[in-house]
């Protein structure tokens, strides 16, 4: 019986009680009590009724450091409450008997290797940052990367023999939950370093926070122009904004004449994108039309703006929604109906984009990295025996950011001579995914590729196929 059924019966039984007993008057001072009791155990009540697969993990130096994500078994609720009471021989037992059940799920994995690096005491630790509660599927494709780092260093022995623990943490890809998040983590002297955050627009706000207080950040995820120049501190393992788009610039021009961009004005990656894109359409005598499509317009309904882009001669549309708006660029594909070519990029690139089916079809994105790449063969085999599946560019990236890390660590285990480390000109760090090294702002060296959404060639359904630019 699960807690929150535990949790219904205990209140039946106890109002069953209450209506059978007659003549019986209970002290002011018994309910006083039980108001107190009641009161203190809302936030526990709390965790299992609101939000149910979303947390908050923070790590308080004790064993309450863990939460849940997705859907929870009986054996990784075990799992759970042996970690939580400092039996980690227990726990590492219940989360490989969980992984059994549950291939996919990178939080047991993680809290399996943290249970391995509880049990030695001889840790190094790292928190990443992820949108658990505003959107779960990202949220675990960067922590299959993150998990994936992880359990193969440990199984190495660990970094110069110590174990590498992680601290999940949620921010909701919200600015304002981000910022808490950072400032708590600059002030726990054990992280190490920071993975994340996801959208741009939060890194923007959290990479002056690390970069004052000496805290190295490293996103994966986050590719607007302008967040590792903050400082010194700051870096990330995908292509900024400027090579994604004349990557994707470049690909249109080849292939299209005048193009409609709906984008969303509150993303920072998404205007980043947007400007970037335009400028270097315009500089090579593209045309762009006078549409107006704005993803977090009150009245964007799709129907409209499509008319509008035909309208005005386009015959393609750009389309680059924020991370937490994939909806929205689903609904337009669908308003489309095929009558415009749809461009876009590294956001759409997720399992939700493919169930849109055939009206997807077509669709041309700009990504970092694809597993159906020749190049990319070496992780995306290795992480398909592990996940039992595909695995995209942020489970892709995520893993470089937490090798780098790795890497990072092995020449220096201080927050300061971590920094150092990564900074130095001559550092790298060569993984099955290929070699990591960043230019002297702390972008990486890399381009993108394109994909296309077409009629998957082994399964049923769509999927992302590489094409040349």
């Amino acid at each position: 019986m699960n807690k929150s059924s535990q949790t219904q019966k205990y209140w039946s039984n106890a109002a069953m009680t209450t209506s059978n007993t007659k003549g019986f008057k209970i002290p002011p001072i018994i309910w006083i009590i039980l108001g107190v009791i009641l009161i203190l155990s809302i936030p526990r009540i709390m965790s299992f009724i609101k939000f149910p697969d979303t947390i908050f993990v923070e790590d308080n130096n004790d064993n309450n450091d863990i939460g849940i994500l997705g859907t929870i078994t009986e054996t990784k609720q075990q799992a759970v409450e042996a970690y939580s009471r400092g039996d980690f021989l227990a726990a590492q037992n219940y989360f490989q008997l969980s992984l059994a059940q549950q291939r996919n799920d990178p939080e047991s994995l993680i809290y399996l290797n943290n249970s391995r690096a509880k049990e030695s005491v001889n840790l190094l630790k790292l928190a990443v940052v992820v949108p658990i509660g505003s959107n779960l599927n990202i949220a675990q494709e960067i922590l299959r990367g993150v998990a994936q780092a992880q359990n193969e260093i440990n199984d190495k022995g660990g970094i110069n023999g110590q174990f590498l623990h992680i601290t999940i943490i949620n921010d909701n890809n919200d600015p304002k939950v981000a910022k808490k998040v950072a400032k708590k983590l600059v002030k726990n002297s054990d992280i190490m370093g920071v993975i994340g955050h996801n959208a741009s627009t939060v890194s923007q706000e959290v990479a002056p926070i690390y970069q004052k207080s000496g805290l190295v950040m490293i996103t994966p995820t986050s590719s607007a122009k302008g967040i590792p120049d903050v400082g010194n501190y700051i870096f990330r393992t995908l292509p900024n904004t400027n090579a994604m788009a004349q990557t994707l610039a470049n690909y249109a021009l080849e292939n299209s004449q005048k193009f409609a961009i709906c984008y969303d004005s509150t993303s920072l990656f998404s205007r980043s994108f947007k400007n970037t894109f335009s400028t270097i359409i315009l500089q090579n005598q593209g045309q762009l039309s006078p549409t107006v499509c704005d993803f977090s317009a009150v009245n964007f309904n799709g129907d409209k703006e499509i008319r509008e882009a035909l309208n005005n001669g386009a015959d393609t549309m750009v389309i680059i929604p924020h991370i937490d708006g994939i909806e929205k660029a689903n609904l337009l594909a669908v308003k489309n109906r095929g009558r415009l070519n749809f461009l876009g990029t590294s956001v759409l690139n997720t399992i939700k984009t493919l169930e849109v089916g055939e009206s997807m079809e077509g669709l041309s994105i700009v990504v970092p990295w694809s597993a159906k790449n020749p190049l990319n063969q070496l992780f995306a085999t290795s992480a398909r025996q592990l996940w039992g599946g595909n695995v995209n560019w942020r489970t892709a990236s995520a893993y470089d950011a937490t090798n780098t890390f790795i890497e990072g660590l092995r020449q220096g285990q201080t927050r300061d001579t971590l920094q150092q480390a990564i900074e130095n000109p001559q550092f790298s760090t060569n993984t099955i995914n290929g070699i990591v090294k960043f230019l002297p702002n702390g972008d990486r060296s890399v381009k993108g590729i394109i994909v296309q959404v077409q009629p998957s060639k082994h399964q049923t359904g769509y999927d992302f196929i590489p094409i040349e630019p």
